[in-house]
């Protein structure tokens, strides 16, 4: 079973639906019994990164994703829900995450041509630097759908794929059990069906 953490913020019925065209089973849910039933965890999540993070704390959710985590069991988070993963963003302020993988969330801004628009908004291509698990039947070069303004930041080690969007923008992480995607599986077609296939078969 595939718990999606519901903390208020996320598309969850696409992501459930998407998971229910691979044959997974899934639940939407904010009870920490759940998470602890669950054989893996998506942590999903659109917005602002400190609103995300209060509601993912007083929901009383953060600390037994963090728990699950640390037990190592598969955790997938995205967009929003992959930057949580991270010791910190400067989205408006600083705050804190949940530290689960060293890095910040900053600006795109910062690093890409003046030109471009913000968000980063459509399809775009993935470039792997690292293995990944949930990349097992994933080409190079395979387009995925991307909505942000703000992108982690890490050491290389963790970086699974980048995109190019007149920079190199990370695009997938991995450390150890705890995965994250900036873009969108379950809008990306069969592409994203495909990597949530992987996800759901990797080794807990």
């Amino acid at each position: 079973m595939i718990a999606i953490v519901n903390y208020g913020v996320g598309n969850l019925f696409s992501l459930a639906s998407s998971l229910s065209a691979i044959g997974q089973t899934a639940v939407v849910t904010s009870n920490p019994d759940d998470l602890a039933k669950a054989d893996r965890i998506i942590l999903p999540g659109v917005g602002a990164f400190g609103d995300a993070a209060q509601k993912l704390s007083s929901s009383g959710l953060a600390k037994p994703l963090i728990s699950e985590a640390h037990n190592g069991k598969p955790i997938l988070g995205i967009c929003l829900g992959m930057q949580l993963l991270f010791t910190k963003s400067y989205e408006f302020g600083e705050f804190d995450g949940l530290n689960l993988i060293p890095g910040e969330v900053r600006p795109i801004r910062d690093v890409i041509p003046g030109g471009l628009k913000i968000p980063q908004m459509g399809w775009n291509a993935l470039h792997f630097t690292n293995p990944s698990g949930i990349y097992a039947t994933t080409h190079e070069g395979e387009y995925v759908y991307f909505v942000h303004s703000y992108a982690a930041f890490c050491p290389p080690e963790y970086i699974t794929a980048t995109t190019n969007y007149g920079a190199d923008l990370t695009a997938s992480v991995q450390n150890g059990n705890i995965y994250g995607v900036q873009y969108h599986p379950e809008k990306s077609g069969n592409a994203g069906l495909e990597i949530l296939r992987s996800f759901c078969g990797v080794k807990a």
